[in-house]
């Protein structure tokens, strides 16, 4: 609950050089803070690439869409064209906005930041990617020791000349301290919309994917992305299988791995024993998905906040996960997630015992629910209406969720 006093009316720019229908986790970030904003009476606009041939089904009219390109060898993202962000600038001098709040750091953070300077407004971001973690698989040519230095480089650059960055956990926060970066940071998790504790029907899916109802299923969610060590799984899941011939572990989401990760799951024979199911919708194929499952795994180490955990949680699918980074602040808890093992066979082992205690499995579901009501996103988008108000020069005051309190997301 957030009571003002009064103030004037604080427009924010949301910025980014993704959002829907390119589905991540910046994408479904945004769309969250959005929704939640609204009901701390702040307007929000969205500026953000166009997507060609694609159904925007998340606009309005406080979405704007900016001219783009394709980016070469990877067909999911679009680069917004020098002629477009100059276009948009010169439409965005004439709105009253309060702030811009940079989403990534491409092209938008430098003309969000030009923009912001333009304006006299301030300029926040809000730091979502872990870039140092995974660069290496993307430029493989470059030393890991050099790109991991670059980022560092990039991300203290960047940060340092914001008024405020967002981190979404406290392990970010100290990642980017180490770094350099001087900014004031503040540590808001995306919270959970209420519509994401609506359970799915897991029969319906298990009927529509020709699963029997004996098999137990080990469900990772997300981009296919290198970074995401899904590899791991698909080892984890030919060492488990040898215990539990019922084990189906599903794949659901695309990416630049998919190739790949199709062809490790026939060298280690899994074609009976693992299944990639694409992008499914996320109101209905994805909610039905989410309730076939028994066991919700993960493997990432560069999750800065890892919002896929919770969102399984919320519908009480307990969740093994290694708890590295923004995951570990989740999984370490313990409150319906257990935390994994960071070797194949230590994690098949683990997979393997909560498969064989059902008891366990119905506790876990439990206490999941209930950590990820913790987390919902009108207490997250409050703290954020907060930092708004204070950097657009207005008084408000805020009453927190006694289970977050604010002292802890003060850096």
């Amino acid at each position: 609950m957030t009571t003002h006093t009064a103030h004037k009316n604080i427009h924010a720019l949301l910025f980014s050089d993704v959002f829907f229908p390119r589905i991540n986790g910046v994408s479904t970030s945004m769309q969250t803070f959005r929704d939640a904003l609204v009901g701390q009476d702040i307007k929000v606009t969205i500026a953000a690439p166009d997507y060609p041939n694609h159904n925007n089904d998340h606009d309005s009219d406080n979405v704007i869409r900016i001219p783009s390109r394709q980016v070469p060898l990877d067909p999911e993202d679009r680069l917004m064209t020098r002629a477009g962000l100059a276009a948009f600038r010169h439409r965005a001098a004439s709105v009253d906005f309060s702030l811009i709040h940079i989403q990534t750091p491409f092209a938008a953070h430098y003309a969000g930041l030009k923009l912001a300077r333009q304006l006299g407004i301030p300029a926040i971001a809000t730091y979502h990617t872990h870039f140092e973690e995974y660069l290496f698989h993307y430029v493989p040519l470059i030393p890991r020791t050099v790109l991991r230095g670059l980022a560092r480089a990039l991300a203290r650059s960047q940060c340092n000349a914001l008024d405020a960055i967002v981190v979404p956990s406290q392990p970010m926060a100290d990642t980017l301290a180490d770094y350099g970066v001087t900014t004031p940071m503040v540590v808001i998790p995306t919270g959970l919309p209420e519509s994401q504790f609506i359970r799915g029907d897991g029969n319906a899916f298990r009927g529509a994917h020709d699963i029997g109802t004996e098999r137990k299923i080990a469900l990772f969610v997300g981009r296919a992305a290198f970074e995401k060590n899904i590899g791991f799984l698909l080892e984890v899941a030919a060492l488990a299988r040898k215990q539990r011939p019922d084990l189906l572990l599903i794949v659901a989401g695309e990416g630049p791995a998919l190739p790949s990760l199709h062809q490790q799951a026939a060298a280690l024979g899994l074609e009976d024993h693992v299944r990639f199911v694409g992008y499914l919708p996320r109101n209905t194929g994805l909610r039905d998905c989410y309730a076939a499952a028994d066991l919700f795994v993960f493997a990432s180490h560069t999750e800065t906040q890892g919002l896929v955990l919770l969102e399984a949680m919320a519908v009480g699918l307990p969740v093994l996960a290694i708890p590295a980074l923004g995951a570990g602040e989740i999984v370490a808890p313990r409150r319906g997630a257990v935390a994994a093992a960071d070797t194949v066979s230590a994690f098949s082992a683990q997979m393997v015992a909560l498969f064989d205690n059902p008891a366990q499995l119905r506790l876990l579901a439990t206490e999941a629910i209930d950590f990820a009501r913790e987390w919902d996103a009108a207490t997250q988008g409050s703290r954020l209406a907060l930092l708004y108000r204070q950097l657009a020069g207005t008084p408000a005051t805020v009453q927190f969720h006694p289970n977050l309190a604010p002292a802890q997301y003060l850096v």
